[in-house]
């Protein structure tokens, strides 16, 4: 699988569908995560998938720490 490579300008307009939060690149799960709606969006082959219905709950802990930057 390909990493995504983060466009710092892409990352700054992207939010959330769900909660319209900024997200968070985590590089090790290859997602995009946003801590106010709890959902982590997955990358597939370098492209977000920003569908809810795709979209991983955070634990609780995930929702308190920071990702993987």
């Amino acid at each position: 699988m390909d990493d995504f490579i983060v466009d710092k300008k892409l990352l700054s307009i992207l939010v959330c569908p769900v909660s319209k939060a900024p997200l968070e690149y985590d590089k090790a799960k290859q997602e995009l995560v946003c801590r106010a709606s709890g959902l982590a969006y997955p990358i597939s082959e370098g492209i977000p998938v920003m569908l809810e219905s795709e979209a991983r709950k955070l634990t609780a802990d995930e929702k308190l720490h920071d990702s993987g930057k």
